[in-house]
């Protein structure tokens, strides 16, 4: 049976430092970055007796999960259902109480709740109304550190330019892009994709970047769809060599879009998708793609949560931004 000395020495920490990870004390002040090698050693070493304790201790606060989709769209796009999968599996171990809500559903939070994990893209009004229910904020998937918030991003300024160099080392240079639209759920800001802003500016340095060659429409598989169709009828013959595609349910429209006109994929036109959800190999070619760690995301914004609910907060917000992995399947030479 594992001990605290056995995961003090698996997450290189001391075993003082274990005891109070997993005893939940509010008092220490750790990294997320440990408090996650200390949980994640004890879970790997089947360590269960901090579970038990903390039921027993009776101190479970109550964190809210809001998803800025409704949970039709949330079905419909699994990156921010793991997101919120990894916010449930770590509030589970730390022994919060969660209570969930989708973006119509503001005003209906508990304002007696810990705190609030908002998962998406929140304007300023409504960044203002959360506001009115607790000051105890942490956003997953967008720079909140403007208005004054922690916050977890994914590096997709790597992640882009990453994807281009593995095109450019194929000898693929002739590059398009099909970028995403969106606006937050109360339709007051729209969002220009960080992704489109990184393609834009790398391959303008590069002297390589051909306005023609990008298309702009919502993330939803048909969007994928007509926006790959369009670039068919219009580019014709200078259809571009590849195409970095800004997540997968794009990819997997524009893939339909290009097997439907007969044109091969990877031998005439290689794609790289981004997220890499499940999606991605259940089609055929299976699509390669920039891998998220989407739960991991989740994880580390309950242990910010859990620094900020501490007797001796930060004072100053903070972002972790995670690394991406380029995974490399069947769609792309």
């Amino acid at each position: 049976m594992a001990t605290i000395k056995d995961i003090a020495k698996a997450a290189k920490v001391s075993i003082a430092t274990v005891s109070r990870v997993l005893s939940q004390d509010d008092t220490l002040s750790v990294s997320p970055k440990t408090r996650e090698k200390i949980l994640t050693a004890a879970e790997k070493l089947n360590y269960t007796k901090h579970q038990k304790n903390s039921k027993k201790n009776g101190q479970k606060k109550t964190i809210a999960i809001l998803q800025w989709y409704s949970e039709q769209e949330e079905l419909n796009d699994l990156y921010y259902y793991a997101i919120r999968v990894g916010i449930e599996k770590r509030a589970q171990e730390l022994g919060y109480d969660i209570l969930r809500f989708f973006n119509n559903a503001i005003f209906s939070i508990d304002t007696n709740i810990a705190g609030i994990l908002a998962i998406g893209k929140f304007s300023q009004k409504q960044i203002e109304k959360l506001e009115k229910i607790t000051s105890t904020l942490i956003f997953v998937d967008s720079d909140t550190l403007n208005y004054g918030y922690s916050c977890v991003t994914t590096d997709f300024d790597s992640s882009v330019i990453n994807t281009i160099d593995y095109f450019l080392n194929k000898n693929l240079s002739d590059i398009g892009m099909i970028a995403g639209e969106e606006s937050t759920s109360d339709g007051l800001e729209h969002l220009i994709d960080q992704r489109f802003r990184t393609f834009k500016n790398y391959m303008s340095e590069l002297g390589i970047y051909k306005a023609k060659s990008v298309y702009v429409g919502p993330f939803s598989t048909q969007s994928g769809y007509n926006l790959m169709q369009k670039a068919i009828q219009e580019l014709g013959n200078e259809l571009p060599q590849a195409f970095f595609i800004a997540n997968d349910t794009l990819a997997v429209g524009a893939l339909k879009a290009l097997q439907e006109a007969k044109i091969a994929v990877p031998e005439r036109v290689s794609l790289i998708a981004f997220n890499d959800t499940p999606i991605t190999k259940q089609v055929f070619p299976a699509l390669s793609s920039v891998t998220v760690y989407t739960e991991e995301m989740g994880k580390i914004a309950v242990d910010l949560m859990t620094q900020t609910l501490s007797p001796n907060p930060p004072k100053i917000a903070s972002m972790v931004r995670l690394a991406t992995k380029l995974t490399i399947r069947d769609s792309c030479l």
